[in-house]
């Protein structure tokens, strides 16, 4: 019976937890919560979404390597492309950049300018796929700084209550250190998910770049040899042989 009583009575309230040290910090506890909140969803944001662009990509550089040079011209090899694809824009470009060399008043040699102009389209999607990085990088280095200052509000809040209790009783500073403490570990929560998922995405980046790079530089040599010079291309891959015909049943 005693022990049924015990199950059945309500447990004691927690004073001591997220929402109650939020309470008892007022405005700029709540201010230094609602931030690194906001700065946490832009982190996880930034993270899936340029996790999506960035395979895409990749994706697209799987194709281009298995199909994109077995055509018989470069415009119908642009035009096998996806509409938005970041290989599509360079080739585009580099279409482009040789029709209007032709038009240049002052001489330039076709090298520099196709050069040039192939470089800037190359330049235009790297900027796109760092985009965002630049917010994950100031999260990881200023979240534990605003966490740190909710964390000094914390503990003053404590000396106030003890100077004005007389006594270091835990009942005084429980509230204020426990406020304090939670401060420091969201500052850190949001931290290190933000340096992680820069990186990452960073050497996922690295790795598009030095892909992009690679088929520029080939892209660069069949344009200004006309089409004589192509990267070496893979194998295509052998038809299934068919099978044998069954012989006929005798009846």
């Amino acid at each position: 019976m005693l022990m049924y009583l015990a199950a059945a009575a309500p447990k004691p309230e927690n004073p001591y937890g997220l929402m109650e040290a939020l309470e008892q910090g007022g405005t700029i506890a709540w201010t230094v919560f609602i931030i690194l909140v906001g700065m946490s969803v832009g982190t996880f944001y930034i993270l899936f979404t340029k996790l999506i662009e960035q395979q895409k990509v990749i994706n697209q550089g799987k194709k281009v390597r298995a199909t994109f040079w077995r055509a018989a011209s470069l415009k119908e090899a642009s035009a096998k492309l996806e509409k938005n694809s970041a290989y599509k824009q360079i080739v585009d470009d580099g279409i482009k950049a040789q029709e209007e060399h032709g038009k240049l008043k002052d001489p330039v040699e076709a090298h520099d300018w196709l050069h040039g102009s192939l470089a800037r389209s190359e330049g235009a999607i790297n900027s796109s796929l760092n985009g965002g990085l630049a917010f994950l990088a100031t999260v990881g280095s200023t979240s534990p700084f605003i966490g740190l200052f909710g964390t000094v509000i914390g503990i003053y809040r404590a000396l106030i209550k003890i100077g004005a209790a007389g006594q270091a009783s835990i009942d005084a500073v429980a509230g204020p250190v426990g406020e304090a403490l939670i401060m420091t570990a969201l500052g850190l929560a949001v931290a290190v998910p933000a340096v992680l998922a820069y990186n990452f995405l960073q050497r996922r980046n690295k790795a598009i770049a030095e892909q992009l790079n690679g088929f520029t530089v080939d892209l660069l040599a069949y344009l200004v040899s006309d089409g004589a010079v192509k990267p070496t291309l893979a194998p295509a891959p052998a038809a299934p042989a068919a099978k044998p015909a069954a012989a006929p049943t005798k009846a």
